[in-house]
């Protein structure tokens, strides 16, 4: 079978289970989701063996610290994926809530009522921890999904996959509910993108490149985002204290993760006093910095572990113990530095001052927005969704982590008594 049919046949396998799906009861969906982690837990070993191949590989092929972290699972990794796995089952299933509800004067009754989105693909990198994720929204939200890993996780994905179908196997829902695109192949994705006619929505989880493949050459409509150029700004009236724990908190506590931060963003009547306490604390976890101009001129090279930032690096996402550092003179150049070169995913404010958080909320345009936090919280498990598909940073049709909601539409339920128009 060329690689066509074999997409399409996975295409038509996954319509097939969605229509079963969009009438799978609460509690069919929630066994089936209790089974699948079961089997999960009960092969880990063989998914651990499978990803020691890959991370094998990976470490041959000189794949990037943050990618082979991305790739990584242990025990305890997996662990708290089949944790999150049991969570979901446990969350209100969104399929059929009614949304509005109302009697026109007429004596129509019109109900909004949620339903599925149909069929999903989902297209992503190093992160085998995305298949279990997606598995489990998908299924908890009455969609069928096409899965497409890179290739440096194929090995964890297979074995995943597998799993999850043995555990589906027991199940009343059908084992083509969660299906992976098994072949490495990059001309496959092309034939994803190309299946409008059984595919509802496509979203991609990856780097730059693979979003703008999937926007530029999808036929189905794409959910992007993912991809986090973070900043926190250091307002003047911030506590300073306080300040230092929440930026090391959002550098360091997983540097490799799309919401950790990028860039801090720093005040210039505080910046004297504050920058070198910065720069010393962050520095015992390893962290380097790249400072611009008036950064530099207060800094200096700092035992070696701050450089003068070159013409990019404030539009780079490190995903490393690297931070970028601005001084800015006021609230409105922080923005405008913040507009100029964010992603839309995860910005924020460190104040005591209620008027500029408010203006730095309403001013911002990313999919979350922080005062005195960390910009690590913006995740599915920390929001309270349980898991995320993934973290728009569009407007349409959904906004920062994807849980199960957001893998829904709606449609309109009018019920007459044999009503006619005039």
């Amino acid at each position: 079978m060329d690689s066509f049919h074999y997409i399409e046949q996975l295409c038509l396998q996954a319509k097939q289970a969605s229509r079963f799906l969009a009438q799978a009861s609460s509690n069919e969906k929630k066994h089936a989701l209790q089974l699948v982690a079961d089997q999960i837990w009960k092969e880990k070993d063989l998914i651990l063996e499978a990803n020691s191949k890959d991370m094998a590989i990976a470490k041959t092929n000189g794949i990037s610290p943050a990618m082979l972290d991305r790739l990584m699972l242990n025990e305890t990794r997996l662990s708290g994926m089949v944790h999150d796995l049991r969570h979901v089952a446990d969350l209100p299933d969104p399929a059929g809530q009614t949304i509005s509800d109302q009697v026109l004067p007429n004596g129509l009754h019109l109900r909004r009522q949620r339903v599925p989105l149909g069929v999903l693909a989902v297209i992503y990198e190093a992160r085998p921890n995305v298949t279990v994720d997606v598995a489990g929204l998908s299924l908890k939200s009455g969609n069928s999904v096409i899965l497409r890993g890179g290739s440096e996780t194929i090995e964890s994905n297979l074995a995943l996959i597998a799993s999850i179908q043995r555990g589906l196997a027991l199940s009343a829902i059908p084992v083509e509910a969660i299906q992976l695109v098994s072949s490495t192949d990059r001309g496959m994705v092309l034939d994803l993108l190309h299946m409008d006619r059984y595919i509802d929505m496509v979203i991609p989880r990856g780097g730059a490149g693979l979003h703008d493949f999937c926007r530029s050459n999808s036929r189905i409509p794409v959910i992007t985002g993912g991809i986090g150029i973070c900043h926190l700004f250091v307002d003047e009236s911030a506590n300073l204290e306080k300040a230092i724990p929440v930026i090391r908190n959002a550098k360091v506590q997983r540097p490799t993760v799309c919401n950790a931060l990028d860039t801090a963003l720093v005040h210039q009547s505080i910046a004297a006093a504050f920058l070198p306490s910065l720069v010393d604390v962050l520095a015992k976890d390893g962290v380097t910095f790249k400072a611009d101009e008036t950064a530099w001129n207060i800094l200096g090279p700092r035992g070696g572990v701050v450089s003068p930032a070159g013409p990019l690096d404030f539009d780079t996402e490190w995903l490393s113990l690297v931070l970028g550092i601005k001084v800015v003179g006021n609230m409105d150049e922080a923005i405008e530095h913040i507009s100029l070169h964010t992603t839309a995913h995860s910005d924020g404010i460190l104040t005591e001052n209620a008027e500029h958080a408010a203006r730095f909320v309403q001013t911002v345009d990313s999919a979350a927005v922080y005062v005195n936090a960390s910009t690590r919280f913006t995740d599915g498990g920390q929001f309270g969704l349980g898991a995320e598909i993934a973290i728009s940073t569009q407007r349409l049709h959904a906004r920062g982590p994807m849980g199960l909601e957001e893998l829904t539409t709606y449609k309109w339920v009018v019920e007459g008594d044999y009503h006619v128009r005039p």
